[in-house]
Parts: structure tokens; C-alpha cells; sequence
């Protein structure tokens, strides 16, 4: 029996779950900026993270005829026929379920839409078709791992407004150099997996070129959230300092001996900075007076309609 609920959580990918628990988090708390019940929160991550859950154990499945090919995956429940695809599927689809009707009693239909789209993407076009034939999977796939932080943030705030899109921006940013690092660092295995990743298609350093041009883009993005009035300035002098750290990486990997060594550090390093932020979002989100002053100018007061939320929004957000 215990071999069994292990193998349950195992194949939920509980590493991911956790992961996309923190950035939802950081969505939304930098929305709530301090103003929530404990249950608004509390039954939002619940809600995605079961979702999330779900995608996880159909990527699994998607993934197992492949998976046995990797030295990274052969060793997973599926992969090694620990459990039957079909109970999986079941499994799935009561997280997947559990997690849909507690968003939709606990948030709005924003959320929800959020949430089902990076279920799909991510469980359907990313691992489904995707991953097995466009070298644009990453890309494509980035809007997946973006949508948990961008649910929280819409359960909040209630509407998708530009600190929605700059969330956005930056998780999805991150998400492109953050994959791109493990398929250089697990080159060998996406070869013999024979899944088209970047690297193998246009070579390591054209992709260390890419990396970089992401990068840049992702430090302008975190950066946003201070100048548009989203975060502190404790949260972007943390996200200027490990956006430089990051970037300086990627420009050192032009230059590096060994590309899998080299990329293992530059993935280690962005699961830091993206915990670090979130963390940091969650907590500092005191608006800078400059840019306060901007908002005030710049929304018109009709932008607070909108959905009824348990709790009060924050006064000029």
C-alpha cells in the first residue's frame, strides 16, 4: 500500500507541483499586496496546484513510451510500467476535476480560464504533439508555466490588467531560458529520445545566443514590476542583482569549456532567482511613490470594476 501512494505521488511530479506552488504565490500576493483573507490564498493554491498536479501525471503518460530512453527519466513510475496507464488517466482526471470546482467556488471565471489553458497547452499541445515534432515547444510551452503565477495573480485582482501581462512576460521568459538550459545540459538524452530541443537542431551556441536575448528580456520584465507600481524596491533590488548574476552566466557560457557543466549551473541558478522573486514579490509590495503617482495619472477611475472578491481591493490598484 505505501509502495502504491508513493508511486501515486511520485507520478503527480510533486518537485513541479511545488515549484508552480510558489510563483502562484508570488501572483498572488503581489495582487492581494497584504489584503486577503487567509482562506482566499490558501483555496486559490489548493485549486491550482491540483491542476497542476493533473498535467503532470498526463505528461507522464504522454511521456512513457520516451521516457525509458533517457538516463533524466527512465526511472519514473510510468516509464518503468509501475502503473497502468489507464489508472493514471483516472488519477488525472479526479485532480484535474478536484481542482477545476475549487477555483470555480473559491475565484472567478478568469482564474479558471487561466488555469484550463495551461492545462491544455501543457497537457495537450506541449505534450502531446509539441515536444515530438516543433523545436518552438519551449515557446509554446512557456505560456504553460507562466499561467500558474498568472492565475493567482487574476484571483486577487479579479481582472488581467498590465501587472497581469508583466507576470506573464516574466514567467514565461524565464520559463524559455530556463528549458533551453536543461536541454543543453541533457543534450545527450533529448538525442537519443529523439525530440527535436533547439540545441539539436541549430547547435549550443546559437541557443547560448538565445538564452542571453531572453535573459536581457526577462531582467527588463522583473524590473517592470517595480516601475509599474506592482512591487518595492527591496523586490527590485533583488531582481536587478540576481537578473545581472543570471545574465553575466549566460554571457560566460560563450566562452565555456564544458557546455553540459556550464548549462547544470545556469538551470540550478534560474530555479534560485525565480524562488527568490517570487518570494520577494509575495512580501514587498509596496508601491513607490513615483510610481504611485503615475498610476493615478495614468488609469482612469472606472479600472476597479470589475469582479467581487472576498476581501478589499487595494485602493488605486
Amino acid at each position: 500500500m505505501a509502495h502504491a501512494i508513493r508511486n501515486y505521488i511520485l507520478v503527480a511530479k510533486p518537485g513541479i507541483v511545488f515549484g508552480n506552488l510558489i510563483t502562484s504565490a508570488g501572483g498572488f500576493f503581489v495582487a492581494a499586496k497584504g489584503r486577503s483573507h487567509i482562506a482566499a490564498p490558501l483555496f486559490t493554491l489548493i485549486g491550482i496546484s491540483l491542476v497542476v498536479a493533473s498535467g503532470c501525471v498526463i505528461n507522464n503518460c504522454a511521456d512513457r513510451n520516451i521516457d525509458h530512453k533517457m538516463i533524466r527519466t527512465r526511472d519514473r513510475v510510468l516509464a518503468k510500467g509501475l502503473m497502468p496507464a489507464k489508472a493514471a488517466v483516472f488519477y488525472a482526471s479526479i485532480l484535474g476535476i478536484a481542482g477545476t470546482l475549487v477555483l470555480c467556488a473559491a475565484t472567478n471565471m478568469l482564474t479558471v480560464a487561466i488555469v484550463l489553458a495551461g492545462f491544455a497547452i501543457y497537457a495537450g499541445g506541449y505534450s502531446l504533439v509539441l515536444k515530438r515534432h516543433s523545436i518552438y515547444a519551449v515557446m509554446i510551452g512557456s505560456l504553460a508555466g507562466a499561467a500558474p503565477p498568472l492565475a493567482g495573480y487574476c484571483a486577487a485582482c479579479g481582472r488581467f490588467d498590465m501587472g497581469a501581462f508583466i507576470l506573464l512576460s516574466i514567467f514565461s521568459l524565464w520559463q524559455i531560458s530556463h528549458a533551453y538550459a536543461i536541454a543543453i545540459f541533457r543534450l545527450d538524452d533529448y538525442a537519443a529520445a529523439e525530440i527535436p530541443v533547439l540545441p539539436i537542431r541549430v547547435g549550443v551556441t546559437v541557443v547560448k545566443k538565445h538564452i542571453i536575448v531572453h535573459i536581457l528580456a526577462f531582467l527588463a520584465a522583473t524590473m517592470m514590476l517595480t516601475f509599474g507600481g506592482y512591487a518595492g524596491y527591496r523586490y527590485l533590488a533583488a531582481a536587478a542583482a540576481l537578473g545581472s548574476v543570471w545574465l553575466v552566466m549566460a554571457l560566460s557560457g560563450l566562452k565555456a569549456s564544458d557546455d553540459r557543466l556550464w548549462a547544470k549551473k545556469m538551470f540550478i541558478f534560474s530555479i534560485l532567482i525565480i524562488f527568490v522573486l517570487s518570494i520577494m514579490m509575495s512580501i514587498d509590495f509596496t508601491v513607490p511613490n513615483a510610481a504611485e503617482a503615475l498610476l493615478t495619472v495614468a488609469i482612469p477611475p472606472w479600472h476597479t470594476a470589475g469582479t467581487v472578491l472576498p476581501f478589499s481591493p487595494v485602493s488605486g490598484f
